[in-house]
């Protein structure tokens, strides 16, 4: 029941520390975001992201293993912790990616330009910082764990927060399935996969244009439907994937014109 409670606590604050670090990394340092906006991270419609949460857990269980001492050079050790980490963490990200893209059609995060990534769902560079955040939680905040819990069973009124939070989260993921659903049958009607966050951006810029709200929040929440969106969206994808096939047409006619000139 310990570890219940433990890793329920640690899913709690993980998830709400992943939101605020994937909001000002998409504010502050993301090339995806060159205009530089606040951007809600993830699927869900509240601060938190429950891969963060998940990757806490894990965190806190592969460090725990430490105290077996199974490798007698404290440096490999750490190394080999570290880098188990960063395994740990990629895998999760990699299983969350592609069942989304194979069950629900829908591509929550795209690393296709990124190098040596791995049907753009993984790559190098961000396996590189799951291993950084790895050695940054098991060195600032895995020696307070025990502490903080220690402070939860002494202060019991803080539960309250953590059930909330949990009640407040069922209800936003059964809010997110629901619209998952809607994006899944427009995707299999079209033979599409989603891509979410370049929805959510062609969303805030439709709205932009018209003087429209834009809600941080809950940015599917348009004065148009949902179903019109995508069409858009599903239009303006097609018509510039014509543009870049014509263009590419266009450089081999040149090409062979100019073989042509040259014999």
């Amino acid at each position: 029941m310990d570890l219940f409670l433990t890793l329920a606590f640690l899913f709690c604050i993980g998830s709400m520390c992943g939101w605020v670090l994937e909001l000002f990394f998409r504010r502050f340092i993301s090339a995806a975001n060159p205009e530089r906006k606040w951007i809600n991270p993830g699927f869900c419609t509240g601060p938190y992201l429950p891969l963060y949460g998940s990757g806490l857990c894990i965190l806190f269980l592969i460090a725990a293993l430490e105290d077996y001492h199974a490798i007698a050079d404290p440096r490999w050790e750490k190394a080999v912790l570290f880098i188990s980490m960063a395994v740990c963490m990629t895998l999760i990200e990699y299983i969350a990616g592609i069942l989304m893209i194979k069950v629900a059609k829908v591509r929550l995060w795209d690393y296709t330009n990124e190098w040596g990534n791995i049907q753009g769902i993984i790559c190098p560079k961000f396996s590189f910082f799951w291993a950084v955040l790895g050695a940054g939680y098991y060195f600032l905040i895995h020696p307070h764990i025990l502490e903080a819990l220690h402070w939860l069973a002494q202060n019991l009124a803080f539960s309250f927060v953590i059930g909330m939070f949990y009640g407040v989260f069922i209800i936003d993921v059964c809010h997110s399935l629901n619209l998952l659903a809607k994006l899944k049958k427009f995707a299999e009607e079209n033979e599409v996969v989603i891509r979410y966050e370049a929805l959510k951006s062609h969303l805030r810029s439709v709205q932009e244009r018209n003087a429209q709200k834009y809600r941080f929040f809950s940015p599917f929440r348009t004065y148009k439907a949902l179903g019109e969106h995508l069409q858009e969206r599903l239009h303006e994808a097609r018509e510039s994937w014509k543009e870049d096939r014509e263009m590419a047409l266009d450089n081999v006619f040149s090409r062979l014109e100019a073989g042509r000139k040259k014999h």
